[in-house]
């Protein structure tokens, strides 16, 4: 069977270079999903919110509502503090030197379901492979689930996207250990088309055991990201990701997940996005599979067990939804319930080596007073502290 590429063809730039070069560097500038900097970004485009940063001419901010003005000024101050390292020329070389391209709102080969994000859309996505995203994603399945996958979770992921592969369907998955590589290895398997959506950079895959099985997906499909080149995979990066692969994907499906798991963070979303979301049952023992039997349990998501029933998920499109996906609650891990800020600084913070407040502003990529308010609350929480009696911080030991 030949290998199908929806759109495999290279299609020419649509948006101009400037606006392109502009939207590559605001996506090192603004963490993903960062709501402040994607409005900012959605209100002016790429090139005036980048001289709004670059100027520091902030009368282009009179737009945002009286109250908020303080909290624009204090982010565009953090921006700045990360514009002293940026360099979209480094950036862009690196992206090219790996064989890969830029997409940024405009162009033809942009996902329309990421337009549903309205201002948390990514300023732009770096992309590796011949798959044309726009093709690739009409249509498309997320198949999401457990890193800790069990060998029966792996084997339905894994058949399931197999199944899709030979129905011309494209299967988009994070490119993770457990449900999520047996999704692409499925897919592969069946000489289908799938995508890989990153927490970061696309020149570095990440985890390193699946450095083969990411660059089969970039051979024949895409791996993708909308953290610039050489951006490591934080918590907080994992959590915007998962944004895009339901917004991306016109149908989400979780195959094992328990209490507490990512894979629920994106069928949240897909239900706050009104796309269908399906999901694969286990043995009523299996810790791994509790997630996906709640969800189904509380109308969040449709029972599925088997490519026939996945099929009328996609085939149900434009139907009526399931209401929104509550919090799931579950155990809780030692970041749970920090606010975004909170854990923008948690995951800046070293395990070992301290850094100082100026070192930690530029590494979050927040302002100065969000900064010093987020290590106090992570102090009282018993996961940051000072090194050496001064201004230096790292992360408590056990804070992992």
């Amino acid at each position: 069977m030949s290998r199908r590429l929806p759109g495999s063809e290279r299609p020419g730039p649509d948006a101009s270079e400037p606006e392109r070069r502009a939207r590559a560097a605001w996506s090192r500038l603004v963490e993903p999903g960062e709501r402040l900097g994607h409005a900012v970004l959605d209100h002016l485009g790429g090139q005036a919110a980048l001289h709004l940063v670059s100027s520091g001419d902030l009368d282009g901010v009179r737009w945002w509502p009286g109250d908020q003005l303080t909290r624009v000024r204090e982010a565009v101050r953090g921006w700045q503090a990360r514009l002293a390292t940026l360099d979209v020329d480094r950036d862009l070389e690196t992206i090219g030197r790996v064989g890969g391209r830029v997409l940024v709102p405009g162009d033809g080969e942009w996902p329309a379901g990421l337009e549903d994000l309205g201002a948390g859309a990514p300023a732009c996505l770096w992309v590796r492979g011949p798959a044309r995203l726009a093709a690739a994603a009409h249509g498309s399945l997320a198949v999401v689930g457990a890193r800790a996958a069990t060998p029966y979770g792996e084997r339905v992921a894994a058949d399931l996207a197999g199944a899709c592969a030979e129905r011309g369907t494209t299967v988009v998955s994070g490119g993770a250990y457990g449900i999520d590589g047996a999704a692409h290895r499925g897919t592969l398997a069946a000489a289908g088309t799938t995508v890989a959506v990153l927490a970061g950079g696309v020149d570095r895959f990440y985890p390193a055991g699946h450095q083969q099985l990411l660059a089969a997906v970039a051979r024949d499909g895409a791996v993708v990201s909308e953290a610039p080149p050489g951006c490591a995979p934080t918590r907080w990066r994992f959590l915007a990701r998962n944004r895009l692969i339901a917004a991306a994907s016109s149908a989400t499906v979780v195959v094992e997940a328990a209490w507490r798991s990512g894979a629920l963070s994106t069928a949240a979303r897909a239900n706050d996005l009104s796309r269908p979301v399906g999901a694969v049952p286990g043995p009523v023992t299996s810790m791994a599979s509790a997630g996906c039997h709640r969800l189904v349990r509380e109308g969040r998501a449709v029972l599925v067990t088997d490519p026939a029933e996945v099929f009328e998920l996609l085939d149900a499109i434009g139907s009526p939804q399931q209401p929104t996906l509550a919090e799931v609650s579950a155990p809780r891990a030692v970041h749970d319930g920090l606010a975004p800020e909170q854990l923008r600084v948690f995951d800046a913070l070293p395990v070992r080596a301290a850094l100082d407040l100026d070192r930690l502003v530029t590494e979050a990529g927040l302002p100065a007073p969000a900064v010093v308010a987020a290590l106090g609350a992570l102090s009282l929480r018993g996961l940051a502290e000072r090194s050496g009696g001064g201004e230096r911080w790292r992360r408590r030991p056990g804070g992992a």
